[in-house]
């Protein structure tokens, strides 16, 4: 599969290079925009750039918040709407801003997130492998992670929390209208964003069903259908994890409110 995926992604790099100004790009913001492409068109992930820090001050935002708890880590300009899947966007945007965070809008025919402090996060990795359950994506921080998961919607999200006795206020879900910072941005609270599980394809006996899925959602989109050669990847229904995440959550230190990816 990292076959495939580099071959596609060297052909997307040479249909764009002469967008790129020749400004001795660095390895990083190469990644950055090598990451946003992947997402984009191998995965059919709407994505964005992020504000990013400031020029004259790389401890704070850029945006216009002098206490803004998520440093360089939202969307600003463009506004999260701006989100796509078009690779001639996605070019331009990283071409003109090289070193902005990646952003996932999350949701509609895109993957949900649930997230959760790191440590707690950990100890629910280790419940779930023990389980047997074939977890997704899981987007890692030096503060948080996140998992991946199908998409879901608010009301079918507020049914199952409802259900529960007790949500911690440190898990988080990011549903239709929310967004994920994605590898390899750096995060707000300092380090740099990774993989800490990669995303896998479906398996085989699975895939048809969730094609059809999606092609339903599509019928309904702006954006159409899904291109040829998209990578379908494994992602587990949000019910299948969440009672793992919200035991783990109940015990992280200080209840993990505070808001820092």
């Amino acid at each position: 599969m990292r076959e495939i995926l580099g071959r596609r992604l060297q052909r997307l790099r040479d249909r764009f290079q002469s967008l790129r100004p020749d400004t001795g790009q660095s390895g990083t913001a190469s990644a950055l925009l090598d990451a946003a492409l992947v997402c984009a068109t191998t995965w059919q992930w709407p994505v964005l750039p992020g504000v990013g820090r400031s020029a004259t001050d790389g401890s704070r935002c850029a945006c216009p918040d002098p206490d803004c708890v998520v440093p360089g880590a939202h969307p600003f300009d463009p506004g999260l709407l701006a989100a796509t899947t078009d690779p001639r966007m996605v070019a331009w945007w990283w071409t003109n801003r090289p070193t902005a965070p990646v952003l996932m809008a999350t949701g509609g025919t895109a993957p949900c997130a649930v997230s959760l402090p790191a440590g707690a996060a950990a100890r629910a990795l280790v419940r779930l492998d023990a389980q047997g359950m074939r977890l997704g994506p899981v987007v890692a921080t030096p503060t948080r992670w996140s998992l991946l998961v199908a998409p879901y919607s608010l009301e079918r999200l507020g049914e199952l929390l409802y259900a529960k006795d007790h949500v911690p206020s440190s898990l988080r879900f990011h549903g239709e209208g929310g967004y994920l910072l994605l590898p390899p941005s750096a995060a707000s609270s300092g380090g740099q964003v990774r993989w800490e599980r990669e995303p896998q394809p479906q398996p085989r006996s699975q895939s048809g069903q969730r094609k059809q899925q999606q092609r339903q959602a599509q019928q309904q989109s702006p954006l159409g259908a899904e291109p040829q050669g998209a990578v379908n990847l494994w992602l587990p229904e949000v019910e299948a994890v969440v009672d793992a995440l919200v035991e783990a959550s109940s015990g992280a230190p200080g209840g993990g409110s505070r808001l820092a990816y």
